[in-house]
Formats: structure tokens, sequence, C-alpha cells
């Protein structure tokens, strides 16, 4: 067992987080052209208010086409920033780090949302055209992308970049580029969504080539003192898909291109899979990938108690611990589980006195 905790500070560069507990992406569908609004600036703000080190906003579309939903977070052009800073300067004053995941939902853009029911949208509905790797729709009902070709593929690479240059003006200190649960960047990772001949496809090291150019592009604008996270699915769940072994050498070479964190989930390509989910059930990726690419890690999906939470940064399974479900449930997850781990970690003073 290590000395660290889940109330260790974490040096990332030049930046140190209060804890070891972030606020995972959460979407939630309540943009009007992209914007940010009143939702995201209480949605986000009240979990830094809860005593999370680390406060990530929604997967954040660097394109319109890239969004998942005509409602999503957008970061495509200047007119977004003004609204962010707003948010990044409230998070900034609750002691908390502000993070952008920047994203492209590929194959899996223009829906409804969840609760409209989730499925494709065209044009004449405020849908767009949806592009992927290779023409292969998510399912039989999903919309039918297009292929994109290198020149594309080179737009979207650009729009990573200008997106991050952006984010920067709004005073975040942490992005993560978006490459899992089937979006974009992981449909072109996994030979399941891939089935290109060029030099996108085909073989591991082409497979991973545009992850690795949006990676050099934002590092390119992103500067040195500031982490930069990209978010993984682990595993396609599926034979002859994308796997462990796959990650540890991508890890390994998203490492040498000057990536810090490597943010641990899984699934999301494919529709029809089971995907044998329970209390911590991907934490075993975040723990492989650490010591075996040598890289740090972030573990994500069903990490339900302050307990199970500090045990998997005390076993050095990872350095990071991001919640959803359980920070929508109780937006101060931090300050209980500081009371019942008996750390030190002060409520702030407008409710200390209550």
């Amino acid at each position: 067992m290590s000395d660290l905790h889940l109330f260790s500070p974490l040096t990332l560069r030049s930046l140190t987080l209060k804890n070891r507990i972030g606020v995972s992406p959460m979407c939630q569908y309540s943009s009007i052209e992209g914007f940010a609004n009143e939702w995201h600036l209480v949605h986000l703000g009240s979990r830094a208010v809860g005593g999370a080190a680390l406060v990530f906003t929604e997967a954040t579309a660097v394109t319109p086409a890239g969004r998942i939903s005509p409602y999503d977070l957008g970061i495509w052009s200047d007119s977004h920033i003004e609204y962010l800073t707003r948010i990044t300067d409230f998070i900034h004053k609750q002691g908390a780090l502000p993070g952008m995941q920047l994203a492209h939902a590929g194959r899996k853009g223009s829906t409804q949302r969840p609760w409209e029911g989730g499925s494709g949208i065209d044009q004449t509905k405020k849908g767009w055209q949806v592009v992927a790797p290779s023409a292969l729709p998510f399912t039989q009902d999903s919309l039918m992308p297009i292929a994109l070709n290198t020149l594309q593929i080179q737009d979207i690479v650009q729009a990573f970049k200008e997106a991050a240059k952006r984010a920067l003006a709004a005073n975040f200190k942490i992005v993560e580029i978006h490459s899992a649960h089937g979006y974009l960047l992981h449909e072109f990772l996994s030979p399941l969504s891939n089935m290109r001949t060029d030099q996108y496809g085909g073989s591991f090291e082409n497979r991973i080539r545009l992850l690795l150019e949006v990676v050099e592009a934002i590092r390119e604008v992103w500067p040195d003192e500031y982490p930069l996270f990209v978010r993984i699915s682990a595993t396609d769940w599926q034979e002859n898909g994308w796997s462990i072994a796959d990650s540890v050498l991508l890890s390994q070479h998203l490492k040498e291109k000057g990536v810090d964190v490597v943010d641990c989930s899984s699934g999301g390509n494919l529709a029809q899979v089971t995907i044998p989910s329970g209390a911590g059930y991907q934490t075993g990726f975040a723990d492989t990938i650490r010591h075996e690419a040598k890289i740090a890690t972030a573990a994500v999906g069903m990490i339900i108690s302050a307990t199970q939470a500090d045990h998997i940064i005390r076993s050095g399974q990872a350095d990071f611990v991001l919640l959803a479900r359980g920070m929508l449930n109780d937006p101060y997850f931090p300050l209980h589980a500081a009371r019942e781990l008996a750390q030190p970690m002060p409520w702030p003073v407008q409710y200390a006195v209550v």
C-alpha cells in the first residue's frame, strides 16, 4: 500500500490538484448553438463548491458536426469563450481547476437528446451529415456516415487545435481529448469501425495516427506548464476489437507525445456488446496501463464510495478518480468523503455556519 490517499495533492506539470477527485465529463444537452449558459454554470460550479479538485466540462464539440446532438456544448467559435470564462472564474474561486474535454462525435452524432429517444435526426430536423473513418453506421437504425477523406481529416485536426486555443483563452487549465465511447477518434482506433486502406487504416500504427496528430497539434498551442489528458476506451469488449494490450501500447505513444494522464474508460463503439459492469469494473484498466505504460491514469466507472475511491489510490491502481453518476447523486461527495475518511477539508464558510 502507498502512503498516498484520496486527499493527497497531485502535481501534474506546474499544477497541483488539492485532492484526487475529479468531476467526469457528463453531457447535459442544454446548449443552444454550442453556447454555455446558467445551467452549465450551476452544474459545474456546484461540484467545485463540493470540493472536487478538477471539474471537467461535458464533451465539447470542436465543430458543429462534431456534436452528439444539436444541444451539445461547443468550442468551435470565439463567441463561445465569454460565458465559458465566467464558469472557469467561478471554479477557480472555489479552489478547483477547470478542465475541458474536446470531442468529435463522428458517426454517433446528429441525434436526439436521450430524453427525446436518442435516435438519429436528418438535416430536415436540425441534423447534419455524420462522418466516420469508414461508411459504417453505428447501428442499423443510425444515420449512414460518409468516410472522411484526408483533407477533411486534416481539417478536423486543425479544429481540435483551434478549440484548444479557445479553451486556453477561456482560462481552462487542463484539456482532455475524447478518444473513447465510439466517438470519432475511437472509431479510427478500432479495427471494427475502421476499414480504411490508406495511412489512417489497417495497421495499428495507421489507426492511431489521427489521435497522435491531434495530440501533436494541441501540444503546439497548449502551454508546456499545463497537463494534457486523453480519454480512451481501454477495450471494445469484443473479440478482434480494440484491446487492453492495444491501449497499453497506445499509452506509451501518448506519453512520448506529451500526454500526462490516460483516462481509462471502455466500450461504446459497438451497440450489441455485453459489458460485465459492476463496482469499479474499469479500474483494472487504469491499473494495467499505469504500471505497464508507466503513465499516470484516471479511473472511472461505478466508483460509488469514499472507501472504494480511497482504496484505488492507496493500492496504486490509479493516480486519480473521476466520478460522474456519484457526483450527480451528491455534488458534495468530496466533502462528505473527507469527513468519512477523517481527512481535513473545510466546508465553504457559507455552509459551515449552518
